[in-house]
């Protein structure tokens, strides 16, 4: 089993729209599918013998077996869920806030607060809402180029999250994700893994080989769907890079008001226009082109932490240490100073004969730490640092 905890780096600031969608979805999950599911189906709905006809359920079926195993949310499910046969246009929309039960909505919604962020913050708010909908309405669409007389609905947001993943792929290929591995007995832990690595597993071991094998036996898993809306999503995320956005000099710079002249702005800004851009290394050059501790300070702790993280990603051991050693100076009050220890200990272990002083900063991350899991990552590696010394 591989699941995805995390990734890093993560953008600065709170991706707003992101939330939004999850608390929509799991809204719709607690408010409809959780007391529908329960509720009986109303026997006179004309809608139910529709459903049962489509299905393939004979009519000589006793009505007390009928509402024995038909819900009430079934009914909505058939009603508002996509189906290829007798799509509406309102289907494509509300199909992707219904979801067939709790599991199938959390894996949902992982898969969303993980990779999400950080494609809003390239895109903006405006620019992820509408390219979340448009590609989990291509993923349907393409789901039904292969069923198109099916009258089963389709349901779920992972079409649109697919979709969210294709610009993760094609943007952040330096990004490591962390994953919880369970092969047991040989292999039980947590580690980082390359983004495209993670990435390219979903697309093609889970969903591509499962489609092409799979063809016409019903799975219950709409791999067509997930396929599309991750093709999908790289289109889009090539579409957006092609778009010129490029960087100028001397006589070539011309300001404007959509793409302001990066001299006009700020270092804050400029920095955060890069990272937007998923320019991590323009980012890096700009921060350390800063000068001093004035310089530095405008920053907010979020954009130094995942500049340094990046650093660590890349394995720039000596850069990273630099910002994370910077923030852990001018910045002793922050909240977020566990993340700089933590930071400052990995980039020690990087380095040669720096063990001692990569401990130390692990203990002051378990120790400031606000964050559990900050934490237990600290004393983790405390853990595997006195193992070492054990057996030297």
């Amino acid at each position: 089993m591989f699941l995805p905890l995390g990734d890093r780096p993560n953008p600065p600031g709170v991706s707003y729209v992101n939330f939004i969608l999850i608390g929509l979805n799991v809204a719709v999950f607690l408010l409809v599918t959780l007391p529908l599911s329960q509720q009986p189906v109303n026997l006179s709905d004309p809608l139910l013998y529709q459903y049962l006809r489509d299905i393939g359920v004979s009519a000589q079926v006793p009505v007390d077996a009928i509402a024995r195993h038909v819900s009430a949310y079934d009914l909505i499910v058939y009603r508002y869920g996509y189906r290829p046969a007798a799509g509406g246009l309102l289907n494509l929309f509300t199909a992707m806030f219904l979801h067939a039960g709790g599991m199938h909505l959390a894996g949902n919604m992982l898969f969303l607060w993980i990779f999400g962020d950080n494609v809003e913050y390239r895109l903006g708010r405006l620019g992820y809402l509408f390219s979340y909908l448009a590609t989990g309405i291509a993923s349907t669409l393409f789901f039904a180029l292969f069923a198109p007389g099916s009258s089963v609905p389709m349901i779920g947001a992972s079409g649109a999250i697919s979709g969210v993943l294709g610009f993760y792929f094609l943007w952040f290929k330096r990004n490591q994700v962390k994953v919880f591995v369970f092969l047991f007995p040989f292999i039980i832990g947590t580690y980082f893994v390359p983004a495209r690595f993670v990435l390219g597993f979903y697309l093609l071991i889970e969903n591509l080989f499962p489609f092409l094998f799979n063809a016409g036996r019903g799975s219950g898993v709409a791999y067509g769907a997930h396929i599309g809306g991750f093709l999908a999503g790289m289109a889009l995320a090539a579409l957006v890079s092609a778009v010129p956005h490029r960087e100028r000099t001397g006589r070539e710079r011309q300001s404007s008001a959509a793409e302001p002249d990066e001299e006009a702005l700020t270092p804050a800004q400029a920095i955060a226009g890069r990272l937007r851009l998923g320019d991590f290394p323009g980012a890096v050059r700009h921060y350390f082109a800063l000068e001093g501790r004035a310089g530095r300070l405008p920053l907010h702790s979020d954009t130094l932490l995942v500049l340094g993280e990046y650093l660590l990603g890349v394995e720039a051991w000596q850069q990273a240490l630099s910002i994370f050693r910077r923030f852990l100076a001018e910045r002793p009050a922050d909240p977020e100073i566990a993340r700089a220890f933590l930071g400052a200990g990995k980039a020690m272990l990087g380095l040669p004969r720096q063990t001692t002083s990569a401990y130390q900063y692990f203990l002051s991350a378990a120790e400031t730490a606000t964050s559990p899991d900050l934490a237990a990552e600290a004393r983790r590696y405390i853990r595997r640092l006195e193992g070492e010394r054990r057996e030297e």
